[in-house]
């Protein structure tokens, strides 16, 4: 179909317009559907941005950085700890190496044990934090050098639990596209449905057209127009009350976690505002469709 026949299609009638009925089940439904899902689709939109935001930030935040933990004898630690720090100031690729205090790590666990922790009491081991630079930690080669000065160190450079949860937010991002893919389905499928309702109905409307002249395209361009413009406004009403929605939600912050970053930003602000075009689009495809079918069987 040509982008001429597109603007002839959805060019404003009033002869052809008086064909479709303006209320009426069919009508109701269509706006519903559109606006529902319209809804849905932005909070869709909304935690597959933030998925990917989190994964993004993830990845450079902790490919960044990396720990090293003392196991030694208590009477051994602070000596073992002060041969890490040298090592690491004359190792490559390390931008900054800093031990740290018995708060910090308390904080760190407190979490999980209560803030009364008796760190004096229990054999934690000391945790050094390592900020890489460039040209990059050199991973491996810095475990071998540990291991011969500094028996009790254990590098950790996050890989092994890094991944993973980029890949679960990536994971996220995914099913967040997949949902605004089936929410377009279901919209798709549901504009059918009332457009054949509404074809079957008006069916001796239609059959009266014809014997006066009217043409198929003539009478489906009835019928496109009115659900068209339907799922448009619906769509745009579903998209409205959606990004109120997300308005709402409680803004990014570290100690919230995920949950309070689920939102738009910056230019993302925008992307919401196609998904009515793209809800007209996908309602004109779909009546399109079901009245060519539709009237081929009214033949």
């Amino acid at each position: 179909m040509s982008k001429g026949n597109i603007r002839n299609l959805l060019r404003r009638d009033t002869r052809a317009d008086r064909v479709v009925p303006p209320t009426g089940f069919t009508a109701q439904l269509t706006l519903f559907v559109s606006g529902a899902m319209a809804f849905l689709a932005v909070f869709a939109l909304a935690l597959s941005l933030a998925s990917g935001r989190l994964a993004d930030r993830w990845a450079s935040e902790l490919a960044g950085a990396a720990t090293l933990r003392i196991n030694a004898p208590a009477e051994q630690r602070a000596a073992q700890t002060e041969a890490a720090l040298s090592v690491l100031r004359q190792t490559p690729g390390v931008a900054s190496a800093r031990a740290l205090t018995g708060e910090e790590q308390a904080a760190l666990l407190s979490p999980w044990f209560g803030p009364d922790l008796p760190l004096d009491a229990l054999p934690i081991p000391q945790l050094i934090e390592i900020i890489e630079g460039e040209p990059g930690l050199d991973a491996t080669g810095l475990r071998l050098r540990l291991g011969a000065e500094v028996p009790g160190a254990v590098l950790d450079d996050h890989t092994r639990w890094r991944e993973p949860l980029v890949d679960a937010a990536m994971s996220l991002r995914r099913l967040g596209w997949i949902s605004i893919l089936l929410i377009g389905g279901a919209t798709a499928a549901m504009i059918t449905l009332a457009a054949n309702a509404s074809l079957a109905a008006n069916a001796q409307i239609i059959e009266v057209l014809r014997q006066v002249g009217a043409r198929d395209r003539f009478i489906a361009g009835a019928f496109v127009r009115r659900f068209t413009f339907r799922a448009l406004f619906g769509a745009a009403v579903g998209t409205l009350l959606g990004m109120s929605g997300v308005l709402l939600l409680p803004e990014a912050s570290d100690a919230g976690g995920f949950l309070t970053g689920l939102g738009f930003q910056g230019i993302g602000w925008i992307l919401p505002a196609l998904i009515p075009i793209l809800g007209a689009g996908v309602a004109f495809l779909a009546t399109w469709s079901a009245a060519q079918r539709k009237l081929k069987e009214l033949s």
